[in-house]
């Protein structure tokens, strides 16, 4: 599939469309592989496995990505709910990693 794609206020027909939505979802399949490499580096450097799991920073980030929402008219709800899953899902990931690490 090809990477040439309208962006949304230029497109004209669903094949346009489609055609965009797919080449997004390659984007954030590219920063999702970034985001888990940075969940990889920080089970690296964090010496405890207790402090994997951080409470504060982890609704400091939910709450990030629902203004940054609600500023971009998104479904800021929904948005948050993503989020807790990405997060919940990014804390599962990094400590799998820090026990694949130091096994």
């Amino acid at each position: 599939m090809s990477d040439s794609f309208k962006l949304p206020e230029d497109c004209r027909t669903m094949p346009e469309v489609r055609a965009g939505v797919d080449s997004t979802d390659r984007e954030l399949m590219e920063l999702l592989d970034r985001r888990f490499g940075y969940m990889r580096a920080a089970a690296r450097i964090k010496q405890d496995r207790n402090v994997v799991r951080d409470e504060a920073r982890k609704a400091e980030v939910i709450e990030n990505a629902k203004a940054d929402a609600a500023d971009r008219s998104l479904p800021a709800e929904k948005i948050e709910q993503i989020w807790e899953l990405l997060v919940e899902t990014s804390i599962a990931y990094e400590l799998a990693e820090w026990d694949r690490i130091r096994a």
